[in-house]
Parts: C-alpha cells; sequence; structure tokens
C-alpha cells in the first residue's frame, strides 16, 4: 500500500473512474493518503463523483509517473470520522481553502478490496492486494 501511495503522490495527478448507470465517468486526482492502515483518496460531497460512489463503490484509478504506470481496482468506502477528514487536509495543506473538516462538505474514502498493478514496457506486471 506504502509503494502504491507514494507512486500516486509522485505522479501527482491520477485519473479517477467511476460508473453512472452504465457509462464510466474518468476525472483528475491528486490525493493519496494512508491514515489509520488504510488508502484514502478525498472529494466533495457535492461532486457527481461522490454522487457516483455512493451509487456504485467500485471504482478504478489508472495513474502514470516515470514510464510506468499503476491502475487500481477497489471498492471506495465513505469514512465519515471527523479525524480521516482532519489528517488528509493537514496532508495535503493547499485544500484547506476548499474543505474543512466540519463543512459538511469533505468526504475521505478508503480503498477497499484493492488490486494495484504496477506495468511498464520493459518489466513484467507487479501486483499488490491491501
Amino acid at each position: 500500500m506504502q509503494e502504491v501511495c507514494e507512486f500516486l503522490k509522485a505522479a501527482g495527478t491520477y485519473y479517477l473512474a467511476t460508473d453512472e448507470g452504465g457509462q464510466p465517468h474518468v476525472r483528475p486526482f491528486g490525493t493519496a493518503h494512508i491514515f489509520d492502515g488504510k488508502l484514502y483518496i478525498q472529494t466533495g460531497k457535492v461532486k457527481a463523483v461522490s454522487r457516483q460512489m455512493h451509487a456504485n463503490p467500485r471504482i478504478e484509478i489508472c495513474a502514470m509517473h516515470g514510464g510506468r504506470w499503476l491502475r487500481i481496482e477497489a471498492s471506495a468506502v465513505l469514512d465519515d470520522r471527523r479525524e480521516a477528514r482532519v489528517s488528509m487536509l493537514e496532508a495535503y495543506p493547499s485544500l484547506q481553502a476548499m474543505y474543512s473538516p466540519d463543512d459538511g462538505n469533505t468526504e475521505v474514502w478508503y480503498l477497499r478490496n484493492a488490486t494495484a498493478t504496477f506495468y511498464s514496457f520493459t518489466d513484467a506486471p507487479k501486483s499488490v492486494s491491501f
């Protein structure tokens, strides 16, 4: 999980895919944080991505960095604990201009039953699960 988190942070931007009625939706994300032994992402409750993950928590993430790419298949689980939101916002101070732990909008989700596969053009794929 640590290797996956570090890869996402090094990539800077990764792409998260959700489903809405059979139509995939992909958008850029930038948060990856380990808290309480789980890998978390963050979004706003008012966004379509939140509505989509509430309806269907199965997601995929894809990122590329340094000639390698990563694909993650997982279920997103909402963690409504204040301390989880605080931890994410402390890890990403730039988000504090738009989000706060008690604004009713900030959501943090952790990845459950995740399979992350690292790929490159030169090496065999490497998968890890968490």
